[in-house]
């Protein structure tokens, strides 16, 4: 057990014997502000750009320009199959079988797309359950499919809350819910970690939980792959997607990724179109539809290659770094990073996010009534440190393992003292 130590010395001497430390050279930073280099901490909302992203993108670029349309079968590459680049990465990252995940639309698209799959209400089972304060897109999302089916979200779209006067949301709450309206519940829709808490919920007892009630369960894990330990396969929730441009470092707006469980086969479930045919008779332009193999048959369009490289680039990355190790300094990481703000800033900041959150992401709360909580973060803004402001008075910080650093940490405590006292 590692005792932390406040001082600039002790996290250099972290970041000397960290094993991954090797990987922040793969990544490029923002640029000094008045003179202070970038304190970068959300990796919660955009990742860093990986080098070797700018590289695979510019060789795609190379391959249209040298191949046309000839790029799909004969480029070092072929962008016929390019999407499968991705598919052991996601398999990986999600604890799934290669077969049940696939790299196609963003986050919000591939919800609707698979809601069109599992989301079947009948007069007397058609309730989605969200978490009260969902990230916005996933309440969007779920009351318009509410709407669609002709359902009134105000007394369908159920959220499950934290206790009066609570932060945090309790697994047993979820399961009092589910004893009440199970019978009439259709979806449960949720997170692997609630965006603004930054809290890890149970997702195997979510999925045990709607496989009890008989609801169909769906997980938005935008902030929980490439962060938390995930075990898809086992946990068997009917579907999950998530975006890239978070943890895994793939760009604004990159490729998003899918899962859709080994059980479920029948192409009568899910919407086509000609990339979820199978690759063999794709080109042949026929009907009927003839599915590709697991979660390839939920593709609609061919990917975009431009798109999709960053995130085959990113994945490569951690392939070489390890998930294990990847997560034992986050622990470490995000540990150090709380222990600094309990140490210095007792009675000034409170730590939103529990701590056994597992997660990168701190959310922070100005307590001090001396200081806005608004005008602490334009403060650090100032300073060139990179964390994100969610309403009405969360901080949120998040040291990514792949190329924050120990010295990171330290540095944003001590511009967080400057922000308090100027």
């Amino acid at each position: 057990m590692i005792i932390f130590e406040n001082s600039r010395d002790f996290a250099a001497r972290l970041d000397r014997e960290d094993p991954l430390a090797r990987f922040r050279e793969e990544f490029n930073f923002p640029l000094d502000k008045r003179g202070r280099s970038p304190v970068y901490l959300c990796g919660n909302s955009l990742g860093l750009q990986p080098k070797k992203a700018v590289e695979y993108v510019e060789e795609e670029l190379a391959n249209w320009g040298k191949y046309a349309v000839d790029g799909h079968f004969h480029s070092e590459r072929p962008w016929i199959s390019y999407h499968r680049l991705a598919t052991q990465g996601f398999a990986d990252l999600a604890g799934a079988l290669p077969h049940e995940v696939v790299a196609m639309n963003t986050l919000t698209v591939n919800l609707h797309v698979l809601m069109a799959s599992f989301y079947r209400p009948t007069p007397d089972r058609y309730k989605i359950v969200i978490e009260k304060g969902a990230f916005p897109s996933d309440n969007y999302a779920a009351a318009s499919q509410l709407r669609v089916h002709g359902f009134d979200p105000a007394t369908s779209l159920l959220e499950w809350a934290p206790p009066a006067g609570e932060e945090l949301l309790r697994t047993e709450d979820l399961a009092a819910l589910l004893e009440r309206e199970g019978e009439s519940v259709a979806l449960l829709l949720l997170p692997g970690i609630q965006y603004y808490t930054g809290q890890a919920l149970d997702m195997a007892a979510i999925c045990e939980l709607g496989r009890r009630h008989g609801c169909r369960v769906g997980l938005d894990l935008a902030h929980a792959v490439g962060n938390v330990p995930l075990s898809l396969n086992d946990w068997a929730p009917d579907f999950a997607s998530w975006c890239t441009y978070k943890y895994l470092n793939s760009g604004p707006g990159a490729i998003a990724g899918a899962f859709i469980h080994e059980r479920h086969t029948s192409p009568e479930e899910f919407l086509h179109g000609w990339w979820g045919n199978e690759q063999k008779s794709r080109f042949l332009m026929e009907a009927p539809f003839r599915p590709a193999k697991g979660a390839e048959a939920w593709q609609m369009s061919n990917p975009p290659i431009l798109s999709l490289a960053p995130v085959v680039a990113s994945l490569e990355l951690f392939e070489k770094a390890g998930l294990d190790a990847l997560r034992d300094k986050s622990r470490l990481l995000t540990g150090y990073l709380r222990w600094l703000l309990e140490e210095n800033f007792a009675g000034r900041i409170t730590i939103l996010t529990p701590a056994d959150a597992q997660g990168c992401q701190l959310s922070l709360i100005v307590e001090d009534g001396s200081r806005k909580p608004r005008d602490v973060f334009d403060r650090l803004v100032e300073l060139n440190v990179t964390g994100d402001w969610r309403h009405p008075d969360v901080i949120r910080v998040a040291p990514a393992p792949m190329y924050n650093s120990f010295t990171d940490v330290f540095d944003f405590a001590e511009r967080l003292e400057l922000a308090f006292a100027e």
